[in-house]
């Protein structure tokens, strides 16, 4: 049996992309060890979940400065560096793959390496614009030419990367990365979960919520994702929607001022704040809503990302409001997602009203997404990260 072991800084149970990677493999015959996060109920060092054997390491997720992410990843990176080695002595791992952040930690696979395993490099973010974007400084800050320089070394060190879109494939190329060395694995949503959304219940003695025309937002509240955005536009166009009803699905720093915001703006029982929620509960609320609402802020960073939430709207069938950024534009055209100007609460307090009062439009929408989805989904994503493991495999000494 081929062994491989994944490196992710972050708790394995809820990062749903490494935990899609780890159960494909496991179920396609290899065996799997995780190296993350502890979880902060878990006390035991090691647990096994649907075949994944997970080690972990108690740090915990404390980030605020850029200091606290760096001594976070050089902490984790350390703990990496003595841990995979004792593993490799007993495993012979055929692959490792790594998954960022940070871009540094394919480096302590160096013993592993040494041993013969092929590095698999899992880019989930663009290093140099993350930093831009979080911490406010400009493309020649030092950090940010210095994570550009870790980055392209990272990504010639390994022996083959994977990147989260084509755009951002795009961009890494433009900085030295080989598109022969490179695969393009989305962040899709499997939609095997959500086949049967009649099978799902929501939460207990939260079922009784209901209305006649919901729009959605479920997944984490911060400011990135706009709900401020979404609040101010659903304010300028409740009056032409009087049946309407905003639900935000989720919990996050910006709950309070969220909530704050809400109550200023009027909104009243119109909005409802309905707090986080089971992975298993999510198919039974996105079958009560009408419209998705994806109001995230554009900027160098967030124009390249693609949110998994997009995906969950387009296999529930359901019409889905979304700014206009780079990478989500390069997948899907103006007859599938009703587009607006990225920060502009007018232009999508514009949209909302469309799709309030045009079921067809909706309808349209829905079909044409859910068509060109069909390329990108879980079950094609899933082949190529086998195949391609396959290879990296079949090349490796201990295959």
């Amino acid at each position: 049996m081929k062994s491989v072991c994944i490196l992710l800084q972050n708790t394995y149970d809820v990062d749903i992309r490494v935990r899609r990677k780890a159960e494909a493999l496991v179920a396609a015959g290899y065996s799997v060890d995780v190296l993350a996060l502890r979880p902060p109920h878990l006390k035991s060092k090691t647990y096994s979940l649907n075949g994944v054997v997970v080690h972990t390491f108690s740090l915990g997720k404390k980030r605020g400065s850029r200091w606290r992410y760096y001594f976070e990843y050089l902490t984790f990176f350390f703990w990496i560096f003595i841990k995979l080695p004792v593993l490799t002595n007993t495993k012979a791992y055929a692959v490792i793959d790594v998954n960022t952040l940070p871009d540094f930690l394919v480096f302590a696979t160096a013993y592993a390496r040494w041993k013969g395993a092929k590095i698999l490099f899992d880019m989930h973010e663009i290093t140099p614009e993350f930093l831009m974007s979080k911490f406010k400084v400009g493309v020649n800050h030092w950090q940010v030419r210095l994570a550009r320089f870790l980055e392209k070394a990272s990504f010639m060190y390994a022996d083959h990367v994977i990147t989260i879109n084509e755009p951002i494939q795009q961009l890494l190329a433009s900085r030295g990365l080989l598109l022969s060395k490179s695969t393009v694995i989305m962040n899709s949503a499997d939609q095997s979960i959500f086949a049967s959304a009649s099978n799902f219940s929501v939460a207990a003695g939260r079922g009784a919520i209901s209305a006649e025309f919901v729009f959605m937002y479920h997944g984490t509240l911060t400011h990135i994702y706009g709900l401020d955005i979404a609040l101010e536009a659903f304010a300028m166009a409740h009056h032409e929607m009087p049946t309407a009803e905003f639900w935000i699905i989720g919990d996050g720093p910006e709950k309070s001022s969220l909530e704050r915001l809400s109550k200023k703006l009027g909104l009243g029982s119109h909005v409802s704040f309905i707090g986080p929620m089971l992975p298993t509960e999510i198919p039974g609320w996105l079958a009560r809503c009408d419209v998705g609402v994806l109001s995230t802020r554009q900027d160098v960073f967030l124009d390249f990302s693609f949110s998994n939430k997009l995906s969950e709207y387009i296999i529930m069938g359901k019409a889905v409001i979304a700014s206009r950024l780079k990478t989500v534009r390069h997948y899907f055209s103006e007859e599938s997602l009703a587009y607006f100007e990225p920060n502009s609460p007018a232009d999508l307090a514009k949209q909302m009203v469309f799709l309030y009062k045009d079921q067809e439009l909706r309808a349209r929408l829905a079909d044409k997404a859910k068509r060109e989805y069909a390329p990108i989904n879980w079950e094609v994503m899933k082949q190529r990260y086998l195949e391609l493991m396959e290879d990296l495999t079949s090349t490796s000494p201990d295959a």
